[in-house]
């Protein structure tokens, strides 16, 4: 229901009054680093991790949020008991940091007590996110490889986590056209990342991902390399192109929301059976172990119940409004 609240600036305020100024530098030059991390039965999956990237990415473009890592991590523990008494029990959530240096000095009089840095932690439910992801566990997803391009990293390094993601945006209104997930070539001519999530393929029995110069170094994707290790499955990472995608046994990605997903398809061809290959299961059942939950049966029982929630939702937004 809308009655959750966010850490706004040091305080907790009900969502719909938590907004940024339009003389925000986020809205001036999209200088606002964020996280997204999940929880598995209320537990946020490896949350210091996602923080340390967060505020690695804060040092990088140089933001100064005001708070320690250890203060944030409170907070967000905080934000998350708040939010949990909203939904039912067996509701997940996902997690959301945003940072900024807040508003511009050009606009310091609108602001007589002082501008600060921008800092904001929500927590949203999962039911749409994983109810969404129902169809794609039964059916794989359809990858293609978009017109737009990675941005290499000698221009803004991707292992930063930005809302400078307009890249990211036309990725996916090319790859929409194809009814497919956009995954981004380096000028190189390498696979890069998709848009918010990495890739892996198979290979021969081992196990292949993007070496990482011009991507996120997302948490998914190094828990599952740390999966692959531990069920002796070889891991490399490599410089692939089109040739070994097409020509992979497997395909699949791997992101927060969903933790892993395979691919029926790359840019038209059929990968493998189309199924879920056997190095796929093996790490998809390692993941349920880890984190103590069936994916793929939470996302069925969201998807069933998704569209009264959001009937809800709309209902409750238009009475608190």
């Amino acid at each position: 229901m809308p009655n959750r609240v966010v850490y706004f600036n040091g305080d907790f305020v009900p969502e719909l009054e938590a907004r940024v100024s339009i003389f925000d530098s986020a809205l001036m030059f999209g200088d606002m680093v964020f996280e997204m991390t999940r929880t598995f039965r209320h537990r946020p999956f490896r949350l210091r991790a996602h923080l340390e990237r967060l505020y690695a990415s804060m040092r990088l473009l140089q933001i100064d949020g005001g708070m320690s890592i250890d203060d944030m991590e409170r907070a967000t523990l905080d934000v998350l008991e708040r939010n949990l008494p909203t939904e039912d029990d067996d509701v997940d959530w996902l997690i959301m940091h945003d940072v900024s240096n807040g508003p511009l000095r050009t606009y310091h009089t609108v602001f007589p007590s002082g501008a600060r840095p921008t800092v904001s932690i929500n927590c949203w439910p999962l039911i749409v996110h994983m109810g969404n992801s129902a169809a794609n566990y039964r059916n794989g997803v359809r990858l293609e490889i978009p017109s737009q391009q990675a941005i290499p990293a000698h221009l803004m390094d991707a292992k930063a986590k930005t809302r400078s993601r307009q890249h990211y945006a036309m990725a996916n209104t090319q790859a929409a056209r194809m009814d497919g997930w956009p995954v981004l070539m380096d000028t190189d001519g390498f696979l890069a990342e998709g848009t918010g999530f990495n890739i892996f393929l198979v290979k021969d029995g081992v196990l292949y991902t993007p070496e990482p110069r011009n991507i996120l170094l997302g948490v998914s994707r190094g828990t599952t390399m740390e999966l692959a290790h531990r069920l002796s499955i070889p891991v490399r990472e490599a410089n692939l192109g089109r040739y070994e995608a097409m020509n992979a046994d497997e395909l699949f990605c791997t992101a927060t929301t969903y933790s892993l997903v395979h691919a029926s398809h790359f840019e038209g061809q059929p990968i493998g059976t189309g199924g879920p290959g056997p190095v796929f299961s093996r790490l998809t059942e390692a993941w349920k172990k880890l984190v103590g939950l069936d994916l793929v049966a939470q996302a069925q029982a969201y998807e069933s119940r998704m569209a009264k929630w959001e009937k809800s939702e709309v209902q409750e937004t238009t009475v608190n409004t």
